[in-house]
């Protein structure tokens, strides 16, 4: 796809300082791969031992490595002042806290007409005056994944409304699609299968699932349970399961990179998430599939699981209540039908890759000359 004859060819740069592989950076390759895509130039800035340089690179992305080091910041910044002038970049859009700084500065000092600061999860901020100028002296612009991230900056760096926007990650619709092959998962047939897919960090709320797990399993509940995701350490999260008494009913199947199958696999799709939540792409990318999915009410879940609607919500750390809405989930299947009939509209609709870039367009045509 080439860009619409009202946009001229973007010089676009991404920063990206972790160095770890999960849905902040999917979210980049998915701006990357995209804009790539509608024939604009792009570049990333990334740690020299993180896969999305990796993979940028496999895509045949633009790369520049970077340590990120504190006591570099100075001289990287004139540094990478002096490359963002040379390669007369266009937008510079930073994801990370030493990025932000560091590009930041370096952009102000190259004069690159705009710089974009995304803001990925809710997290809380020790100085908000020192903070703030991460978002505002270096950036022209704020994007966030949901709204109660935005309405949280808005208050804590005054923030004009027409200098944020919220902006999930878009959906490729073609490849997350009901229709397609479901993963072999080690399970039993014809019992459901119910699940977690995400990274393996603590905020993710594995103890509120194995906490329902035991509940379920102590009903006599004959459900099948499985956990999916790296990014930590999975011994110490077999740990946790053990002793929470479940072990023995969990299977760990690690990290995957054919999501689309797994999620068809499942019946259940559970996002106990205890804070740090934005909107969570693996909802948007279940539902998308047609898995029935049941949140906590954290962050922006309830932005996509819409309670009644596309799915179940219960309240955060809950584990009875994620327990009695995965019995609801199985046992009253008209209602969950609708749901997940409903879950696919809404993504095809509002949450597409195509709705995200011409949004992201939309904001860049405004700073932007034609």
């Amino acid at each position: 796809m080439v860009p619409p004859p009202n946009v001229r060819n973007w010089r676009i740069l991404h920063s990206e300082a972790s160095q770890g592989w999960g849905g902040q950076e999917h979210r980049v390759m998915a701006e990357l791969k995209g804009f790539l895509r509608r024939g604009h130039s792009l570049w990333l800035i990334a740690h020299p031992e993180s896969q999305i340089l990796l993979r940028a690179i496999e895509l045949g992305i633009n790369v520049v490595s970077c340590q990120f080091e504190r006591r570099h910041l100075p001289t990287d910044a004139l540094r990478l002042a002096w490359w963002l002038r040379r390669q007369r970049i266009d937008v510079v859009n930073t994801h990370s806290s030493r990025d932000g700084w560091l590009l930041g500065i370096a952009a102000r000092l190259a004069r690159t007409p705009l710089l974009i600061r995304s803001r990925h999860i809710d997290v809380s901020y020790r100085v908000p005056s020192v903070s703030k100028h991460a978002f505002t002296t270096f950036a022209d612009h704020v994007l966030t994944t949901s709204d109660k991230i935005t309405t949280h900056f808005k208050r804590l760096f005054t923030i004009a409304n027409d200098h944020i926007t919220t902006l999930p990650t878009g959906i490729d619709v073609s490849v997350f699609h009901p229709e397609g092959p479901k993963a072999c998962l080690p399970v039993k047939p014809g019992r459901p299968v119910v699940g977690m897919v995400s990274v393996l960090r603590s905020w993710k709320g594995h103890r509120i699932f194995f906490d329902a797990i035991r509940i379920l399993r102590d009903e006599g509940r004959q459900i099948q349970f499985v956990v999916v995701g790296g990014g930590g350490n999975t011994a110490n999260f077999e740990r946790m399961a053990n002793d929470h008494g479940v072990g023995a009913a969990v299977a760990f199947i690690g990290h995957r990179e054919d999501i689309p199958d797994v999620l068809r696999a499942l019946d259940i799709l559970c996002i106990p998430s205890t804070r740090h939540e934005g909107v969570p792409q693996i909802g948007l990318q279940a539902l998308a599939c047609g898995t029935a999915v049941t949140g906590s009410d954290c962050g922006g879940i309830p932005e996509i699981i819409r309670e009644g609607e596309t799915g179940r919500l219960f309240p955060i750390g809950d584990a009875a209540a994620l327990a009695r809405r995965i019995v609801e989930t199985l046992d009253q299947k008209d209602d969950t039908n609708r749901m997940r009939s409903a879950g696919r509209t809404m993504v095809v609709q509002d949450y597409s890759s195509e709705v995200m870039l011409d949004k992201l367009e939309a904001i860049y045509r405004r700073y932007l000359p034609l």
